[in-house]
């Protein structure tokens, strides 16, 4: 897959909130048009050792059923910074993207979209990268306040940061906890909270991410990434 870089990933934690700011103004927000979605990537990245490893699953909309994996493995590249997640998952995200043969239409990825202190967390800046509709899943609040949120299933709340609605609070399965949702580039909120319902019929977190989580996760430190073959 063809990915458009914006900087160098080698850059100090000062540098990287600078960048952000920058960035920030290149993100588009739009309405997704769900009924034109046939392929679906969840993304995520496991971390054992200082050694990452990222998983992107493509799989067939409404169907989920995977079309493609693929697996990159490195080195982490920068400490644990709240709020700087994408200088740590992004240079292993970028190897993975490379190696996409399909052409997803959209992108759920585990982490943030505006729903950030700088309105640019990895969903807005992998989806730069990427130049396709990109949602940030988040399943631990980073930033901002939301009110009491009803335990049915599809329940949504806005959450609200400095006055700003940066996302929403859902609730993907009955009596869960929330998913905070927003989303990253070309995509708006109530586009990535229904498209994010439509993913999750079962669990909490959103199939297409379910499917990534546990294909990130299944790795021995000090081996070698080993992609499947793309099913038939």
């Amino acid at each position: 897959m063809r990915l458009h870089p914006r900087h160098s990933w080698t850059v100090t934690p000062e540098e990287a909130v600078a960048i952000q700011k920058r960035l920030r103004a290149e993100i588009v927000s739009q309405p997704l048009d769900l009924d034109a979605v046939r392929l679906v990537a969840g993304v995520d990245v496991s971390v054992k050792e200082n050694e990452s490893q990222a998983a992107v699953v493509v799989a067939t909309y409404p169907g989920f059923e995977p079309v493609e994996t693929v697996l990159a493995r490195a080195p982490t590249p920068f400490p644990y910074v709240p709020g700087l997640l994408s200088f740590r998952e992004g240079p292993v995200l970028e190897e993975a993207f490379a190696r996409l043969q399909s052409e997803p239409d959209v992108f759920l990825v585990d982490g943030m979209g505006t729903a950030h202190p700088r309105r640019m967390g990895i969903a807005c800046h992998m989806g730069l990268w990427l130049e396709r509709p990109t949602i940030g899943c988040g399943k631990t609040l980073l930033v901002g306040r939301f009110s009491d949120l009803p335990e049915e299933r599809g329940a949504h709340v806005p959450l609200v940061h400095r006055g700003e609605t940066i996302g929403a609070a859902v609730r993907t399965r009955a009596r869960t906890n929330p998913m905070f949702i927003s989303p990253g580039h070309l995509a708006d909120i109530p586009s990535a909270v229904e498209m994010v319902m439509r993913c999750s019929p079962k669990w909490r977190l959103p199939e297409p991410i379910r499917l990534a989580h546990k294909a990130a996760g299944a790795f021995v430190p000090g081996g070698q990434a080993s992609s499947p073959a793309p099913s038939s």
